[in-house]
């Protein structure tokens, strides 16, 4: 049955293919009002072969076998291939695995292979370092080391053996709702095959429609259509905005006398300074590599701040010097956003039609710096929620089910309870004395109280009303560079894999959704702000090098999107699909979208 339906979706997508290499003589405007769409028909559509999608897919097709009713599944993933777009520091607990698969140990080829074997935290200062008590919740006995991306394909070689159809290099583009707006119809996938100026080329392909009973999104944070959804519906009512963090990471196979597999170390302080949340991290993987890596908060002030700067000029610590030391290679380059609202920040987890879970739901564990055993729960229990409103027929006029139990099905989860316990951990470091009052807070909440008190506390806002003048700050002198422990941004770059097709509409727009001006004066706006006001921020901030604020032909006379002699340049190639532009931005005007599928990083040792 699998076999036949993906034999007749390839063929659909062969036919299409081939009507339009034969009847495109010269580049016509592509008009979405007038293009003829093929539809699908399944009972889910979950966007996204994330850990948190994967293992929705996969418990799908456990009560299908369980209850003998059949169901439809299929995945659609951005990355060519899955796992290609996974990001993560990747120390696993395998509570959420081991309900999912008991006997995941007896599969051969699986990922697990490297268990922790000790944990330690250490504070940094500039020339220095020294141990620190290891909060609790940090422990991570009966763990595992893993690359996430490859820990992702597996679950996804699973996910397809159950009868999961799977589609990566499929873009989840936007949402297919009712007449009347109030319900969520399924997933339309983005054109393939625009060029620049949106005209069709000869291999143009529209987008396809999968009309699906619940729509599942397993985005990552902040993905695109779970903004949305989340602005359509409301479902931050009452909640608290999403925070989030920019962890950068490397990967190095170290010197064999450097290595201690199994090891996991966590650094607090430099090169961050006192009023900065964040803190690095190395992890001995298996095969004498190590994962090491950078997290700070996007609620960071100084508009100067370089956090891929930090990154290498941590590198050049005496401790982290000496790691990299000898006969040692860096194999990989890689950064994505976290969510770091926690228990406060998790909005409304359905809508009509659908539901939000893993980190488009937002539950990772701050203080423990894990994430992906909540997601896959997450997962699991909107699947059991899913199954049963299908195969029960529990749907609307519009054909979609109703999802309501998913909400209280996680309230009452061990995922609610772990994060309830922690929610105000990471607030805590928000209070004037900074990374002292946090720590000292997080110690008497971690091993006397355990979250049980009467209040939460509550965020700051956004984290890009964050960010100050750069009138109110100086520039930083970062450190230059010490090739090959430290390099430049670009040199990095090549290492993520990161490809996208040259002439594709532009995926990263000036634009709020609101304003209807031209395209000039939205950019004008922009680059008047935020060279003016805060220094240029994006040209720093973006681990990818993406964006430039240079000199414009002409000078200070110049026009077409510039201001005072300087205008944006989008190097939209580069991006890594981070995000950190779309949340950082201080004017809120940088759109971003899913560009063309297939498109982007191929971290596969990440």
């Amino acid at each position: 049955m699998l076999r036949r339906r993906m034999q007749q979706f390839t063929g659909r997508l062969a036919l299409r293919r081939q009507f339009h290499s034969t009847t495109l003589r010269r580049r016509e405007p592509f008009d979405p009002a007038n293009v003829e769409r093929a539809e699908d028909e399944v009972d889910v559509c979950i966007v996204g072969a994330g850990p948190a999608g994967l293992s929705a897919a996969i418990r799908l097709k456990q009560l299908e076998q369980e209850k003998g009713k059949e169901i439809r599944v299929v995945v659609l993933e951005k990355g060519p291939e899955v796992g290609s777009h996974i990001l993560s520091g990747a120390v696993i607990e395998p509570t959420a695995l081991n309900e999912l698969l008991p006997q995941w140990k007896d599969r051969s080829g699986h990922p697990l292979t490297q268990p922790t074997t000790s944990s330690s935290m250490r504070f940094l200062t500039q020339s220095s370092s020294f141990p620190i008590p290891h909060p609790p919740q940090m422990s991570n006995k009966g763990n595992y080391i893993v690359s996430l991306s490859r820990f992702t394909a597996w679950l996804g070689e699973i996910a397809e053996e159950m009868g999961v159809e799977v589609y990566p290099g499929f873009a989840g583009a936007s949402l297919v709702y009712s007449e009347d707006g109030k319900s969520v119809l399924g997933v339309r996938t983005n054109e393939v095959g625009l060029d620049r100026q949106r005209r069709m080329k000869d291999n143009f392909e529209p987008g396809m429609e999968f009309r699906a009973k619940v729509t599942l999104l397993a985005e990552g944070a902040h993905g695109s259509l779970t903004k949305d959804v989340v602005q359509r519906f409301n479902l931050r009512e009452g909640k608290e905005l999403q925070t989030y963090g920019i962890g950068l990471k490397e990967v190095w196979r170290v010197d064999p006398e450097k290595y201690d597999a199994g090891k996991v170390v966590h650094t607090m302080g430099w090169p961050l300074t006192s009023d900065l949340y964040g803190g690095g991290w190395v992890y001995h993987m298996a095969d004498g590599m190590i994962s090491l890596g950078l997290v700070i908060g996007l609620d960071y002030r100084n508009p100067y701040l370089s956090p891929y700067r930090e990154l290498q000029r941590m590198k050049h610590h005496p401790w982290f010097r000496d790691l990299l030391s000898g006969n040692s290679t860096r194999l990989a380059y890689g950064g994505r956003t976290l969510n770091e609202g926690g228990y406060q920040s998790i909005p409304k987890l359905f809508f009509p039609g659908g539901a939000l879970i893993g980190c488009s739901a937002g539950v990772v564990n701050v203080p423990k710096i894990k994430g992906t055993h909540n997601a896959m729960k997450t997962g699991m229990l909107a699947a059991e929620t899913a199954f049963e409103s299908v195969t029960e027929e529990r749907v609307t006029e519009e054909g979609v089910a109703d999802m309501s139990g998913y909400e209280e099905a996680f309230k009452s989860s061990w995922v609610h309870k772990e994060l309830w316990e922690v929610r105000n951990i990471r607030p805590s470091f928000n209070t004037a004395l900074g990374i002292w009052g946090g720590m000292m807070y997080s110690g008497v909440d971690s091993l006397l109280v355990k979250g049980r008190v009467p209040w939460t506390l509550k965020h700051h806002g956004s984290d890009a009303a964050q960010t100050g003048k750069a009138q109110d700050f100086k520039p930083i002198d970062y450190p230059p560079f010490e090739a090959p422990l430290s390099t430049d941004l670009m040199t990095s770059v090549s290492l993520t894999g990161t490809n996208h097709a040259e002439d594709q509409p532009v995926h990263l727009l000036v634009r709020k959704p609101e304003e209807q001006t031209e395209e000039d004066t939205r950019r004008t706006e922009h680059v008047k702000r935020n060279v003016e006001e805060f220094g240029g921020l994006l040209g720093r901030a973006c681990p990818a090098g993406v964006y430039e604020y240079v000199d414009a032909e002409g000078g200070s006379n110049a026009e077409g999107g510039s201001w005072n002699g300087k205008k944006l340049v989008i190097n939209s190639q580069n991006c890594i699909h981070c995000k950190l532009c779309d949340i950082k931005v201080p004017t809120q005007d940088i759109q971003w979208s899913v560009p063309e599928g297939g498109g982007g990083p191929k971290y596969n040792l990440t």
